[in-house]
């Protein structure tokens, strides 16, 4: 039997999320799966699997339970609904006579944000910093994080007087036995907010845009990812800040390819160059530089230009740059050139082609 899906991966929220953004994902993918809307085959499954997670992480003292215990406290809570154990502790104890007991709401690391940023062939050899913006929850500027109106306290809670839990007792077929749930009113925080800050209206976060600046370090791939540390969501109940992860995407250049630190160049010559030796310029990331290609050269044949490639990432040293050649064979000729290749074809015959050996070494290089 197939194991089931993590709740918040299903509605594809944060275990952080608050009420309103669980809803909100919910509404979207039960709107999306909807058998009415959609037909294709999976659809009425995955309608129901959202229906399922929704119905426990919308309910606080189920949400409780399965942050605690997973699958098995949310499924143990909807066979018991009636008795409302809200934290379930020792499950069998509760059973007989025992003490189920819920645990306080403790401060919570804020969540990680992605970003996605594209630099250029060049910047990710050689590092460049860039200026990135951002929209991130941050504690409010005005009442600090606290969620109160300036000047003002939380009070203690009345209904669980602030020790964020209530006790709860039950006869059953199985005997009296007591529970220790989150409190509703306060939630588990103990105090509950009486003059609720203006600008946060309550919550001690807010919404702010942010331009932050990325050192890229040279060297980094396609596919590299950085960490910058709290500089993700605020936290809970002072809880740290998350982390803001970069992940690179870097543009192809107009002729180089990469290979590790390694970059190679395709460079082409005519068959004069080829047969009687040349120098060429190349590029290079830095510049040009000169290339001496010998007489007799073939198509295939690599050169090999020491630390003209990549950066290494975080420590000395470059790459090469391997510039492979191709000898252009001329698609139309003057009758002057054609009847010089001719002559040129009658002198040759066959005696000047490179032994079989060098053309094996070729291909398979």
């Amino acid at each position: 039997m197939p194991s089931k899906r993590d709740y918040y991966e299903v509605l594809g929220v944060d275990r952080n999320a608050t009420d309103e953004e669980i809803k909100r994902a919910f509404r979207k993918l039960a709107f999306k799966y909807h058998p009415d809307r959609n037909g294709e085959d999976g659809a009425e499954g995955k309608f129901k699997e959202v229906n399922e997670a929704y119905e426990v992480l919308s309910d606080s003292d189920k949400r409780v339970a399965y942050d605690r215990f997973g699958h098995a406290g949310a499924d143990f809570g909807r066979g018991f609904e009636g008795f409302d154990f809200g934290g379930f502790g020792d499950i069998f104890e509760a059973f007989f006579g025992g003490t189920a007991t819920a645990t306080r709401q403790t401060a919570q690391r804020g969540a990680d944000l992605r970003y996605g940023l594209t630099i250029t062939f060049e910047e990710a050899a050689f590092g460049c910093e860039k200026e990135i913006n951002i929209s991130r929850t941050e504690h409010c500027s005005l009442c600090h994080g606290v969620g109160c109106k300036p000047g003002t306290q939380p009070a203690r809670c009345p209904n669980c007087n602030g020790s964020g839990q209530v006790r709860r007792t039950q006869q059953s077929l199985f005997g009296r036995f007591t529970t220790t749930t989150i409190c509703p009113q306060c939630r588990g925080e103990g105090r509950i907010i009486t003059e609720p800050c203006p600008q946060c209206r309550g919550t001690g976060r807010e919404k702010h845009k942010r331009s932050i600046s990325v050192k890229i370090p040279a060297g980094v791939d396609d596919g590299s990812q950085m960490r910058l540390s709290g500089e993700g969501e605020a936290g809970v109940r002072g809880g740290p800040s998350g982390n803001l992860y970069v992940v690179l995407s870097v543009k192809q250049h107009e002729f180089f390819v990469r290979d590790g630190d390694d970059i190679f160049y395709n460079l082409p010559v005519n068959l004069a160059q080829a047969a009687l030796g040349t120098e060429v310029e190349v590029p290079t990331l830095d510049d040009t530089t000169r290339l001496k290609v010998p007489a007799g050269s073939q198509t295939g044949e690599v050169f090999r230009l020491k630390n003209k490639g990549i950066h290494h990432l975080h420590k000395n040293g470059r790459g090469d740059l391997l510039v492979t050649l191709f000898v252009v064979t001329p698609e139309s000729l003057t009758k002057e050139q054609r009847q010089l290749f001719e002559e040129l074809a009658s002198s040759l015959g066959s005696a000047n082609m490179p032994p079989p050996q060098k053309w094996q070494r070729l291909f398979n290089s």
